[in-house]
């Protein structure tokens, strides 16, 4: 279960291929994706954007945990 995820900004037009958990490494965007719908990290949830899913962070009051920073 990760605390923190980062998006890499590493796909066309900054979009996120693939994200950085601390002490893992980095995770492909659609490994990641899976995961998540799995519940391995219930402080996150998958969002689409032209048929494509993606991760984000689950609101709270925090913004130093968003993925995107």
């Amino acid at each position: 279960m990760a605390n923190s995820i980062t998006g890499n900004h590493d796909g066309e037009n900054g979009r996120n291929e693939s994200y950085h958990i601390p002490g893992r490494g980095d995770v492909p965007r659609k490994k990641l994706v899976r995961e998540v719908e799995e519940d391995k990290h219930p402080k996150f949830s998958i969002y689409k954007i032209n048929r494509e899913k993606f991760v984000r962070g689950k609101p709270d009051d925090s913004e130093k945990n968003n993925i995107n920073k």
